[in-house]
């Protein structure tokens, strides 16, 4: 997750004591060293930085943009579509290959046709699937993977977000197409591309929740979207939005209008610190929860030792929606403070049904080579794997790992790898890029047993 250029490299240096176990009292965590326990958020004023509001686009809105370019689209229309293809673990390339963990290992891996694979363009950085959606894994007749990729700032100054919707159902050769987020505007009569990081994703039910850009001019910190209102575009031009003649999307053959947002109740994030209001840096659902929730967490860089919030939101009986109380607002069920630095993706579950929950959350690193650690932190400890060879002690997950899902009915972790930079680590756009780019999952089980 490269915000305004490279993330700063942390220390290499090996640890003295591989200890996996810390106290809840540890003092602040260094890059690399065990975070200890969570701990709880429950003061009112705390809670009250991560309280949101609901904004729903007017149906009528809504309708007006489908009447006006045409039927709407299911997933299964854009999956037949899919027009690019992805390379199985024997096709992809070494620097790839080496981009996933070193304990536990994948048990499945994909990786990106060739130009998604070293563009610089454009950053992996967010996973949800069928598997989110519905307890069964299958979204009408199909298995399904979205996977959000942001443009990179140092190259394009757009901010667009695109989501790969992933034709999952042959495990020997999936394959893809780009859609394109939008915005509607004026009634319908139009609309623009949606300004986001995609730094997290969540297909729950029939919606898609997925993060904004932290400088959203309305404050916005999630949109979300209805997988039944795809539409598609009439006009191909470097447009996006009503043409003459039709409609056009920048050159994708499918948009999806935003049906709604949620904004901060205090006003605008910062990503400053994690005393003020939280810029959403990645997002997951729990269905171990009860009810269902959405759980997230910010990013500060894997360089620095400021630690994070952790935080979740449940989701209410208006399908798709969070819940809201009587004034409409959005309030956090729980929240935690946690010393782990560089927090790139979270996950939520725990081994019975709205039992004690573990979180993992993924710090990615951000040094050329250098592979991430993945902590199952909660409020009495931290664990990760450990000496498997790599630079620091932990050091065991992918290299650059993004946000993680959590396919219920298998019991597999997806996640996927970002980096497509130089040898030095640079993202010029003019230096060779080396692909490093890899979708791939573990059995939430393995990692389990890796942190004994």
């Amino acid at each position: 997750m490269r915000r305004n250029g490279l993330r700063a490299a942390v220390a290499t240096a090996c640890l003295a004591v591989a200890t996996l176990l810390v106290p809840a009292n540890t003092a602040e965590a260094a890059p690399g060293d065990n975070p200890g326990a969570l701990t709880a958020l429950t003061s009112s004023s705390e809670l009250a930085k991560l309280r949101l509001v609901e904004h729903r686009v007017p149906t009528a809105s809504l309708d007006n943009l489908a009447n006006a370019m045409g039927t709407s689209r299911g997933v299964d229309q854009v999956l037949a579509s899919a027009n690019h293809t992805m390379r199985n673990a024997a096709n992809c390339s070494g620097t790839e290959t080496a981009a996933l963990p070193v304990k536990p290992t994948a048990e499945s891996s994909y990786c990106w046709d060739t130009g998604d694979a070293v563009t610089q363009d454009w950053l992996p950085q967010s996973v949800t699937s069928s598997g989110d959606a519905d307890n069964d894994g299958i979204w009408g007749n199909n298995k399904v993977i979205l996977s959000g990729w942001g443009q990179n700032g140092a190259t394009t100054t757009d901010h667009m977000g695109r989501i790969a919707f992933i034709d999952a159902n042959n495990p020997n050769a999936f394959k893809y197409r780009w859609v394109l987020p939008v915005v509607p505007l004026n009634g319908g009569t139009d609309y623009r591309a949606l300004k986001t990081h995609l730094g997290g994703m969540v297909w729950y039910q029939d919606k898609l929740i997925v993060t904004s850009w932290e400088k959203d001019a309305d404050h916005n910190v999630m949109y979300i979207f209805d997988m039944k209102r795809i539409l598609q575009a009439t006009v191909n031009s470097s447009i996006i939005g009503k043409v003459s003649g039709g409609w056009s999307a920048g050159g994708y053959q499918y948009v999806m209008p935003a049906i709604g947002s949620y904004s901060l109740a205090g006003g605008a994030c910062t990503s400053a610190n994690d005393d003020s209001l939280p810029c959403f840096g990645s997002i997951s659902l729990d269905r171990s929860s009860v009810p269902d929730s959405l759980v997230a967490t910010e990013w500060f860089s894997s360089g620095g030792t400021q630690p994070a919030r952790i935080w979740r939101y449940d989701f209410g009986s208006d399908p798709g929606y969070l819940a809201t109380d009587s004034s409409g607002q959005v309030n956090a069920s729980q929240a935690y403070e946690s010393k782990a630095v560089g927090l790139q993706g979270v996950l939520s579950h725990s081994a019975t049904s709205g039992g004690t929950p573990n979180f993992y959350v993924a710090d990615a690193r951000g040094g050329v080579g250098q592979h991430g650690i993945l902590w199952r932190q909660n409020t009495s400890g931290a664990k990760a794997a450990a000496n498997c060879g790599q630079d620091i002690t932990y050091a065991c997950w992918g290299q650059h790992t993004e946000s993680m899902s959590y396919w219920w009915s298998t019991g597999r972790v997806w996640t996927l790898t970002e980096w497509a930079a130089d040898s030095a680590g640079h993202w010029s756009g003019t230096d060779t890029a080396i692909p490093q780019r890899v979708l791939f999952s573990v059995p939430l089980s393995s990692i389990d047993a890796s942190l004994s």
